[in-house]
């Protein structure tokens, strides 16, 4: 801003000081709008900036959430999985407890009731009937089937 002195505005005339007032009313508005563009342009940058930066800033807080989010996780599955053992283990020991036999017991009897009755048919000479063993006991009873008819045609 243009800056004059009290001893200059006096030495002008009413019609001179007129146009000096408004020469620097003109210059303060043109500051003004230069001001303004310069403002605006350089808003405009500044907000694409803040824009790419604040898309750096969420791609680097979406690695950090999910890198947490997969410890969390395995946490998690660590957790219920050791949770799961100690429920298993307590509801085996309970029903141990109150003699109910365990699946592999009753599948270690079915396959040796099996393998009995297989033995009894060959050495009856006869096959009786029975009701048939599930497919996984039955396999498993074979091989020893043929060792013990093996074994008594031997002896």
């Amino acid at each position: 801003m243009v800056k004059k002195s009290d001893s200059f505005a006096g030495r002008l005339t009413d019609n001179e000081l007129a146009n000096s007032i408004l020469e620097s009313a003109n210059q303060i508005w043109l500051a003004g709008l230069g001001a303004f563009a310069t403002a605006q342009e350089e808003g405009s940058k500044a907000f694409d900036t803040f824009v790419k930066e604040g898309e750096h800033v969420q791609t680097r807080a979406k690695k950090a959430a999910g890198a947490r989010l997969d410890e969390v996780r395995e946490q998690v599955v660590d957790t219920w999985d050791k949770l799961e053992d100690v429920f298993e283990g307590r509801v085996s020991r309970a029903l141990r407890s109150l003699s109910v036999p365990h699946k592999r017991d009753i599948d270690a009897l079915t396959k040796r009731v099996a393998e009995l009755t297989a033995a009894v048919e060959e050495l009856s000479g006869k096959t009786a009937t029975r009701a048939k063993p599930p497919a996984h006991v039955a396999a498993a009873a074979k091989p020893k089937a043929a060792k013990a008819s093996a074994a008594a045609t031997h002896s």
